[in-house]
């Protein structure tokens, strides 16, 4: 596989955070990791034991600071190459010129974003899902991502899908079986069987690995809970009130707010994303009707919607278009701290709440806490789920694949061999083995410059 040239130099880069630390990290990888310790730090020290070394500058041998170095000899590396680091002092100015002076040795420039990594899977040392996972592990905010991203990252769905592919690959040498020895009817008929047993049992594993209800991607991308109701209703003043801070401009005017307002919580280690969206009526202009239509849009989509109700003036119907989402709706009963009763218009399976005095809103975030766990479960732990679009695709179009060659019993056994090669692709490309080049550049983009 080529690397379109990013293993020709050796890159360094600050892998540990900006600002102002006790310790800074920077990484050395290439062919002039080891020159770089020799002439800002030598002696180099044995490989992987740590040395105290004074830090120098490469060409005018000014002292930069002082700190722990560690060599790191390839192949057995995180990037299969010649590795190092510099453990110096957080200070920015320490940084600053440290990173100056490598760039004063030849062959040695800055990485580009997850150059690191990038180099770590055209070595052979990760593949692409391990990549993914790991890029998942450093964005991941709660305890389920941390769980689902390490899983992966670990090799854990490489795994499940490189023995998927491998059962593809001696399928589909059984098929080929039967068309070397398609004058021996009775050989080609049995090799052509067991392919097709083969491919019954993998088509039923893969169609229950993509009927996930796209738990993974939900787990990654967070749990959608989206504020409808009509204006006034107190959505943005609810949105504060779980955010705890002024996210939403709160006002008695009604369609205050036009545009969807979105924060991020974790409830129950599930990251959720919470949206204020416009307040449903009969639009008072252009900006207020496409606000109307982003809220339709959202509540579509959205994995819980909770329609909030104003106890002085309650409006239980949910509007037309509804419908599709009535089986995610929790209804809610807002500003009971004014109106202590609902006007004797009692409704079953409602959660009665005050944004403003907070009363209520431990059983509301109970009630999302619990469709959240209803819809995910509440261990994510062993469970291999897809995380990505890109991992849904490749593996949707080998499921097409296997499905066409056990439906084409009555077509050329040189053609349900292709179908087999196909299915076999396809999974290839989830974990890099084939033709994965156009998406090396927007997986490993995602990753900081020291990653």
């Amino acid at each position: 596989m080529s690397d379109g040239g990013f293993a020709d130099a050796t890159i360094y880069a600050l892998s540990s955070a900006t600002g102002r630390a006790g310790v800074a990290v920077i990484r050395v990888a290439g062919p002039q990791a080891g020159t770089v310790v020799d002439r800002m730090a030598g002696p180099r020290p044995q490989p992987r034991y740590a040395a105290f070394r004074r830090v120098r500058h490469p060409v005018t041998g000014e002292i930069l600071d002082e700190a722990l170095v560690l060599w790191l000899s390839g192949p057995k590396t995180e990037t299969g190459e010649d590795m190092a680091e510099l453990q110096i002092h957080g200070g920015s100015a320490v940084i600053r010129a440290v990173l100056q002076a490598l760039s004063c040795i030849d062959g040695c420039r800055l990485a580009e974003p997850g150059e690191f990594a990038r180099r770590a899977f055209l070595n052979g040392r990760m593949d692409l899902t391990a990549a993914e996972g790991l890029a998942d592990l450093i964005d991941a905010e709660t305890e389920a991502q941390r769980r689902q991203a390490l899983a992966q990252a670990g090799g854990a769905l490489a795994k499940l899908y490189d023995g998927w592919r491998g059962r593809l690959l001696t399928a589909r040498g059984l098929a080929e079986a039967a068309i070397d020895f398609s004058d021996e009817g009775d050989v080609a008929a049995d090799a052509l069987a067991r392919a097709r047993m083969e491919a019954r049992r993998l088509l039923a594993e893969l169609d229950a690995h993509l009927n996930d209800g796209h738990r993974g991607e939900i787990v990654r991308d967070g749990f959608r809970v989206v504020l409808a109701g009509p204006p006034n209703s107190g959505k943005s003043s609810l949105l504060n009130a779980l955010a705890q801070r002024d996210v939403a401009i709160v006002s008695p005017e009604a369609g205050t707010t036009r545009d969807v307002l979105e924060v991020r919580l974790d409830l129950g280690g599930y990251a959720v994303i919470l949206a204020d969206t416009a307040g449903l009526r009969e639009a008072q202009g252009l900006v207020e009707r496409e606000g109307i239509r982003r809220t339709l849009g959202r509540v579509k989509d959205a994995d819980l919607v909770v329609w909030l109700v104003d106890a002085t003036e309650p409006v239980w119907e949910l509007p037309e278009g509804f419908g599709v989402v009535a089986d995610r709706v929790q209804v809610v009963l807002n500003k009971i701290d004014i109106a202590r009763n609902d006007g004797g218009q009692q409704r079953a399976g409602y959660i009665s709440i005050s944004a403003v005095t907070g009363e209520g809103l431990p059983a509301l975030v109970a009630c999302l806490t619990q469709a959240v766990m209803a819809r995910l479960g509440r261990d994510g732990a062993g469970q291999l789920l897809l995380t990505q679009e890109r991992h849904r695709v490749a593996i949707e179009q080998g499921r097409q694949a296997l499905a066409r060659f056990l439906d084409g019993a009555q077509m050329d056994v040189e053609l349900q061999a292709e179908e087999l090669r196909i299915a076999a692709d396809a999974l290839g490309r989830v974990i890099g083995r084939v033709g994965v080049e156009d998406v090396l550049g927007e997986i490993f983009g995602r990753f900081c410059i020291g990653k």
